[in-house]
Order: C-alpha cells, then sequence, then structure tokens
C-alpha cells in the first residue's frame, strides 16, 4: 500500500472559513425540524458510503502510521457501523419528548424534555484513530440535526483527505464539511461562536479548546487521556490476565487514550505475571516484533522522539528494561517494552505515554495501590483484574475514572449503551449511544399550564396570613 492523498496546503483564509461557517449556521435554521426519518436516511447513507470506501479506509489508515487492515476495521470501522446501527434502531425513541412527574404545587400542569440540536457544531478530532474517531462524533451530531465542520488531524493527512472526499459525495457544505490544514486552521475556528465543541486529544490542549469555547460560552464535549492504570490482584488468572494486558496495552502500537499505562501487580504474582506478559508478546506479535504485518509504527519522528526520551529517561534514573527496548528510528518503530523500577521521580511515571512502553509496579496491599492511583489526577480508564469480587469493589469505590473494565481491556468503548468519557482532567462530557445524541442536543424543559384558575394562584400576593399559613403547610410535604 502506497500513500494515496498529496499533502494540503493552508490554502483556507478565515474569511472562507467564515463564510462556511455563516452558511451552517443558517443551515441549522431549518436543521432543526428535521424528523428522525430524514435524520436516520442520512445515517444509513453514512454507513453505506464506509463501507463502500472500507478499502480506501485501510489504504489510509496504512499510508499514515501503517496500521494493518484488521486493526483498521477493530479500530476505525467496525465501532463506526455499530454506533450508526445503534443511533437508526433507537433515534425514534431519542427524540421524542419525556413526560416528567408533577409537583403538588404545580398540580394540573404537564411537564416535558424536549431535545433539540445545539445547532452549529465543531468536531475537533486527533491522530492516533483518525478516522474512528472523527467519524463516530459525527454520527451523533448527525442524528441530534446539528451541522458539522470537521476539523481532522494534520498529523494523518492521508485518512483526513479520505474522509474530506467521502463526505463530500454525501453531504453539502453548509451541513458537513471537513477543513484539513495545521493549528492554523483550529485556531481560526475556535474564533468562532460555535452552538457546541466536540474535542478529542491530550488534557493539554483540552485546556485550550475550552479556554476559547469560553469566549461565547460554548458547550463543550471533551475527550482526554491520561494515565490510565491496571490493577492486578493476586487473585487472577496470570495467563488471561497478560493476554488481556498486552493487547490493549500494544493495539495500535500503544497509541490509545484508554490503553494501560502503567500496572500495579501485587508482589507475590508480579514475577510470574512479568514472565507470562512475555510470552504474550510473542504469542501476539511473534519473537520479532519489527517483521510482524500486525504492529504499526509510531505516528511520526517528534513522537518517536517523545517516546524515547521517555524511556532513556526511564533506564538513567534506574528503570529495567524487561524486554523490548528496541527503537528504529528510520521507520518510527519501538518495541513491546516492559519496564520495572520506575518511580514518580521519572517522567514516564506523570506524562501520559502513548506509546508501546508499559511500567510495571509492585505492591504490597490494596491500600498502597488506591494510594498509588489517587495520587495522580482521575484516569480516563480503569483496569481491574481479580476474581475476588470484594477486591474489585474495594477499588471502584475508593478511586475515580471515566470509566472501569473488569477482567479486561479497552472493551467497555464498545457498548453503546455504556457512556464514554473522562472526569475532571481526563475528559468534559460523555458520548456513545444516548450520551453521544445528548452531548449535541440540548434537553429543553417545557411546561403546559391550563388557562383559569391553577394552584400556583392560591400563592399570588396579597400575602395574606391565610396564605402565609398555607405556605407553611405545603412546605412540609415538599
Amino acid at each position: 500500500m502506497t500513500t494515496t492523498y498529496a499533502p494540503v496546503e493552508n490554502i483556507m483564509t478565515e474569511q472562507e472559513i467564515l463564510k462556511i461557517f455563516e452558511a451552517q449556521k443558517k443551515y441549522t435554521e431549518s436543521l432543526r425540524l428535521s424528523t428522525a426519518q430524514e435524520r436516520i436516511q442520512k445515517l444509513k447513507t453514512l454507513k453505506s458510503t464506509i463501507l463502500k470506501n472500507r478499502e480506501a479506509i485501510h489504504k489510509a489508515v496504512y499510508a499514515d502510521f501503517k496500521k494493518c487492515s484488521a486493526e483498521a476495521d477493530l479500530g476505525e470501522i467496525f465501532g463506526v457501523l455499530s454506533s450508526i446501527s445503534h443511533a437508526i434502531r433507537h433515534l425514534k425513541k431519542w427524540m421524542r419528548p419525556k413526560s416528567v412527574p408533577t409537583p403538588l404545587p404545580m398540580l394540573f400542569s404537564k411537564g416535558k424534555i424536549y431535545v433539540e440540536p445545539k445547532g452549529a457544531s465543531l468536531i475537533i478530532s486527533p491522530w492516533n484513530y483518525p478516522f474512528q474517531l472523527a467519524i463516530d462524533p459525527l454520527v451523533y451530531a448527525i442524528a441530534a440535526g446539528c451541522t458539522v465542520v470537521l476539523k481532522p488531524s494534520e498529523l494523518t493527512p492521508n485518512t483526513s483527505a479520505m474522509m474530506k472526499k467521502m463526505l463530500s459525495e454525501i453531504f453539502k457544505e453548509n451541513e458537513v464539511v471537513v477543513l484539513e490544514g495545521d493549528a492554523n486552521i483550529a485556531q481560526s475556528l475556535l474564533k468562532l461562536p460555535f452552538d457546541h465543541i466536540f474535542f478529542t486529544g491530550s488534557p493539554m490542549l483540552g485546556k485550550v479548546i475550552m479556554r476559547a469555547a469560553s469566549e461565547h460560552l460554548t458547550s463543550v464535549t471533551l475527550e482526554l487521556g491520561g494515565k490510565s492504570p491496571v490493577v492486578v490482584d493476586s487473585d487472577t488468572n496470570i495467563k488471561d490476565t497478560a493476554q488481556k494486558i498486552i493487547w490493549g496495552k500494544f493495539f495500535n502500537c500503544g497509541q490509545t487514550c484508554i490503553a494501560p499505562d502503567y500496572a500495579l501487580v501485587n508482589e507475590n504474582i508480579a514475577p510470574a505475571l512479568i514472565n507470562e506478559l512475555k510470552n504474550q508478546i510473542q504469542t501476539l506479535y511473534g519473537t520479532d516484533v519489527s517483521n510482524s504485518q500486525d504492529y504499526p509504527r509510531i505516528v511520526n519522528q517528534r513522537h518517536f522522539l517523545r517516546i524515547k526520551n521517555l524511556l532513556d529517561e526511564a533506564i538513567e534514573k534506574g528503570a529495567n528494561i524487561e524486554v523490548g527496548g528496541l527503537l528504529k528510528s528510520e521507520e518510527n518503530y519501538i518495541s513491546p517494552t516492559l519496564i520495572t523500577g520506575a518511580t514518580n521521580a521519572m517522567q514516564v511515571m506523570h506524562e501520559e505515554i502513548f506509546g508501546p512502553i508499559l511500567p510495571i509496579i509492585t505492591y504490597k496491599n490494596t491500600k498502597e495501590a488506591l494510594d498509588f492511583i489517587n495520587a495522580k489526577p482521575k484516569p480516563l480508564a480503569l483496569y481491574i483484574f481479580s476474581k475476588n469480587k470484594s477486591f474489585q469493589n474495594e477499588v471502584i469505590q475508593n478511586t475515580s475514572a471515566g470509566g472501569t473494565a473488569i477482567n479486561e481491556t479497552l472493551a467497555h468503548i464498545s457498548n453503546p449503551d455504556l457512556p464514554f468519557g473522562g472526569v475532571n482532567n481526563s475528559g468534559i462530557g460523555k458520548t456513545h449511544g444516548y450520551h453521544g445524541f445528548l452531548a449535541f442536543s440540548n434537553e429543553r424543559s417545557v411546561l403546559r399550564q391550563r388557562i383559569g384558575w391553577t394552584t400556583l394562584k392560591m400563592f399570588y400576593p396579597p400575602y395574606t396570613d391565610k396564605k402565609k399559613n398555607l405556605i407553611n403547610k405545603i412546605s412540609n410535604f415538599t
């Protein structure tokens, strides 16, 4: 497979961007009136277009960072197709106004919650899953009845160009448009008063997005990241645990926001688990991983050097390489690497690694492990490996994370009925399924009152002694 698309020049001016924004803003007025069936038809068209372009998606992501077709299907395409199918099945129900109970003082009135489109939306997507993390939020924006400016990452230009071509075939520019280019394009977009911004990326850039959004009081969904821990209890199936950790950590070469970032392992089983982790690397990728067709590369030289520096500094300060540590600068290759002896004096234990290095830390008791986790910002994901339900519950009850999987890694993102998102440093807002639909919707409260006498009129001024007495009585029942 070879590069299919040429690099993009930053030729779009702020005036041209503004023109697109104003056209989309105007179109929101009619789009908000679209029916469930009209939106479902758009989702069906998007789904069929993705299936038709499946091979083009494979080629684009391979050209960007040598992601094989199987991982492109699993990590880029299948999740999006699942989101579309789920939205198609449930959209009519999601859009239906929902009745709410009426409190006694509001007797005879009726309350409902209507969902309406937020309107003109901006989606800024990252490079690590360049197709999935761009198109998945687009699915929910379409379901909610919003217009979208999609700004994909300039670090994966082949996938960005492919998405622009694909989406331009089924959407007019005033509804969905892909704007390629570097950070200058993003900065120009962030000056505009969008109704909602959906951003996926690092906590550092999330703060930039939030500051820009605050200028217009624009609502945001921030899907960020952080250091997602794995906690391994002594009472666990070592082989099963090792298989799942290795798969979750090294899928997409570790360039996954919910990848295990470090492993806390009970000291009683640490030697056995480390040995099995080594075995599983060979089982999944062979004895020479650099020749594996199933193992991608780091996206570019800058990120390669960032990860290399993390590893070099850790080794200089006393960490040990248990397996891996092989780097090939000319192809941005870093082998699956396990290190022990990492401490908080090392940057690898503070910065999100976002690459194929897994520090393994041992602990003596559960409290020690919990204190280690809670000393860091709240993670996007937390993984627990244990047969013991009491241990599982203790970890859940004494930590906070965007999501958690027990005896598994990554897979919780695949259930569209589970909200996905972070907490504090790892994100704001949720997506997937109904929660993705709500991210691009405003829940509008509507109260209908009868004409004429109402219970509320009993409390209008003048506030006589009789009315005051009635207020006192009512307050005891509210």
